[in-house]
């Protein structure tokens, strides 16, 4: 099929080329021109493992890039929207994105024959696609939804870091639809992905959307809160957390005890989801809970290391990990600005390290030393604060000799204190 992707961040561009991979031809859309560029030149905008690759197979074969709606439009048999709907000052999603792109493909749809059918990718509040996408399009088109052209809601379930293999490797698939025809041919598109299309209602699909994030983020904070009061009664949480996980009702999966959740998802989407619930007159205490535990949690670091490590004022103290998560370079709430922020009122000298999100980081924080490895960044240290779980971190023992007093505070579990020096203090954030 001709897919038109617009939008050519994380979820567009990951989603243009495996569509590519399948076989559809795939044209992009940005405003951005240094996008577009970068990726008919066959070079992927975001980092993601395994994406330059695809761009790089796919480039000026099936995946071309345009700024230009009318070609994409006239090119293509659907579009699917995959613009960033980032959080507003209360917490509620921004659609303003959502809506230039729903403008701008009207637009070019008015000047289509043909049916086109177009498919909300970007995470909405239930209610989205049909109260707001719909309306719009139909206001610039000219045209009738579900007559003239088809709406879906088509969520991803892609894990940063590994949303190629996710896209390729999903356990599910779902499609909302304002009518068969549509759900039929939304769902052609995933034809040689071995998995089932759950077929519903737009709503219904977006609603899947955020229960699925907001739930995985609640076990989250379920956990670091069972871990936090594990670490009171000297009991360790990881011992308590693998027998509960063995019930198949919990299973094992979002049970680690940690600093908290980040990213572009979990945080927004709860937040969303609280604020979605509220305008129909609900209060979502339990999901209020799940923010405010992971707002505190990463609080816990700092708490130890003034237990140990008294006032840090004008002393080194040394954050390893930048990024929310591993093998990924996005910072978005990640749980080291909170901790880094603090020291720094607190007047800490904060040097930092990360294999991969430094340069993002300079960008929001630019008053703490970034180094090029973990040894640098440990020198002379009266403390670590370790914050992400990059695999390196777990063979740090002959780093922390550079360390002034060698006192470590893990918020991931990544260090094994009894393969530690005895001169080290190890403290686990919820262990």
């Amino acid at each position: 099929m001709k897919v038109s992707i617009i939008g050519s961040g994380y979820v567009g561009s990951v989603t243009a080329a495996c569509f590519a991979e399948l076989g559809h031809e795939v044209i992009c859309i940005d405003i951005d021109e240094k996008k577009v560029q970068m990726i008919n030149d066959g070079f992927p905008p975001i980092w993601e493992e395994g994406l330059g690759e695809l761009m790089k197979k796919h480039a000026e074969k099936n995946l071309i890039a345009t700024s230009d709606y009318d070609y994409a439009i006239q090119n293509t048999d659907v579009s699917f929207i995959c613009v960033g709907t980032p959080s507003n000052e209360h917490g509620n999603i921004d659609l303003s994105i959502v809506g230039a792109a729903c403008k701008s493909l009207g637009m070019a749809m008015a000047k289509k024959d043909g049916f086109h059918i177009v498919v909300v990718k970007s995470t909405v509040v239930p209610q989205t696609t049909e109260d707001i996408v719909l309306r719009l399009l139909e206001e610039h088109s000219g045209k009738v939804a579900g007559k003239d052209f088809g709406v879906a809601m088509n969520p991803e379930f892609l894990r940063e870091g590994k949303a190629v293999y996710d896209f390729m490797h999903p356990d599910k698939i779902v499609v909302g639809s304002i009518d068969e025809r549509t759900g039929a041919l939304v769902a052609e598109l995933y034809r040689d992905l071995d998995c089932e299309v759950t077929k519903t209602t737009p709503s219904t699909a977006e609603m899947i959307k955020y229960v699925n994030n907001s739930f995985l983020a609640t076990k989250i904070s379920f956990s670091n809160e069972v871990g936090n009061i594990c670490k009171r009664l000297g009991i360790d949480t990881y011992e308590v957390m693998n027998a509960v996980g063995a019930d198949f009702r919990i299973s094992e999966y979002f049970l680690n005890s940690g600093a908290g959740f980040g990213g572009s998802c979990f945080p927004k989407d709860v937040r969303a989801l609280i604020g979605k619930a509220k305008e129909i007159d609900y209060y979502p205490s339990l999901l209020e809970s799940v923010i405010e535990v992971n707002e505190l949690q990463p609080m816990q670091m700092i708490e130890l290391l003034e237990k140990h490590a008294g006032d840090v004022k004008g002393k080194k103290v040394a954050v390893l990990g930048l990024a929310f998560k591993n093998e990924t370079d996005d910072i978005r709430e990640s749980r080291s600005i909170p901790v880094i922020r603090k020291l720094l009122e607190l007047g800490a000298d904060v040097t930092a390290y990360d294999p991969m999100a430094t340069d993002n980081m300079k960008a929001l924080i630019e008053n703490i030393r970034y180094c090029d490895s973990a040894a640098e960044a440990l020198k002379s240290a009266v403390a670590c604060l370790i914050m992400t779980e990059w695999g390196e971190f777990r063979e740090l023992d002959s780093e922390f000799a550079g360390m002034k007093n060698k006192l470590v505070i893990d918020g991931r579990k990544m260090i094994d204190p009894e393969k530690l020096e005895e001169d080290i203090v190890y403290e686990g954030l919820c262990w």
